[in-house]
């Protein structure tokens, strides 16, 4: 039986988005679902909050948020077609590396939305 992998990222932030494409475009990721969830608000799990931690890996029955997500898909990631989708897999496919940086993404992110005058409620 194939794993159920649906990945839920905020489509109003750029880097999401870029993420989300190369995700479903490039990652040879078999049986992953990408889902902006602006667009899709009924099908998530409650009490997550993906304005202040990042994304959304759900995987079955389990739950992955922020970096975790982010580093458990870049370390299934295999031979990627695109320059951009190795280097994000080589560089958050470590759980060090990916604490690490995480949190500079989210302020990123945050910074962008903010200028683009995006609201910040993400929380279900």
């Amino acid at each position: 039986m194939e794993s159920k992998i649906i990945f839920i990222y905020d489509g109003q932030c750029p880097f999401c988005n870029q993420f989300a494409e190369l995700l479903e475009l490039k990652s040879n990721l078999p049986n992953i679902q990408v889902k902006n969830a602006r667009e899709n608000p009924p099908e998530l799990p409650t009490g997550y909050d993906i304005d202040t931690k990042g994304a959304l890996l759900l995987k079955d029955d389990e739950i992955l948020h922020g970096a975790k997500a982010i580093q458990w898909i870049c370390s299934q990631i295999k031979n990627p077609s695109n320059s951009l989708m190795q280097i994000l897999s080589v560089t958050f496919s470590s759980n060090q590396r990916a604490n690490f940086l995480f949190p500079f993404l989210l302020v990123a992110r945050r910074v962008t939305l903010f200028f683009k005058g995006v609201p910040r409620k993400l929380i279900f």
